[in-house]
């Protein structure tokens, strides 16, 4: 079983936008350092998303973009290839389940497969996760409430 945590895409993308962020997903940034982290394929897209979103929106500059996705890809994130058909099968139950989108219940699906904790800001996958048994990362030096 690997070492780390799952790391999704609410966590990340608050590095990008100084309003955003805050003492956990800064303490996630700073265990980097010493751990790895995992995400699922889709992790890339919604990354993607939300930086083409922002340009749209003159919320972040195109080289701001290609600067902070530079940064990002030096960082130890395994991003793990799912087969299509365990997104149409497993990850779409899940996601039934707990009322989440098929993207978030991703991250739950790989913290579950891995036996990882899983590091999000994501109210709604907090609370799959919880309910699943999965823990919330907590970095040294976050402050939490989980």
């Amino acid at each position: 079983m690997p070492e780390g945590f799952v790391i999704d895409a609410s966590v990340v993308m608050s590095w990008c936008f100084e309003d955003e962020d805050d003492g956990y997903s800064t303490a996630v940034l700073e265990s980097l350092a010493e751990v790895e982290a995992f995400a699922p394929s889709v992790w890339a897209l919604e990354v993607g998303n939300v930086i083409v979103v922002a340009e749209r929106k003159k919320r972040l500059g195109e080289a701001s973009s290609v600067r902070f996705l530079a940064l990002l890809a030096e960082l130890p994130i395994k991003v793990e290839e799912e087969p299509p058909g365990r997104m149409l099968k497993e990850i779409l139950s899940l996601a039934r389940a707990h009322r989440l989108s098929t993207y978030d219940a991703s991250y739950l699906d790989l913290a579950m497969r891995l036996g990882l904790p899983l590091a999000t800001r994501d109210e709604a996958l907090i609370s799959a996760a919880q309910y699943c048994s999965v823990p919330i990362y907590a970095p040294a030096g976050a402050l939490s409430d989980f």
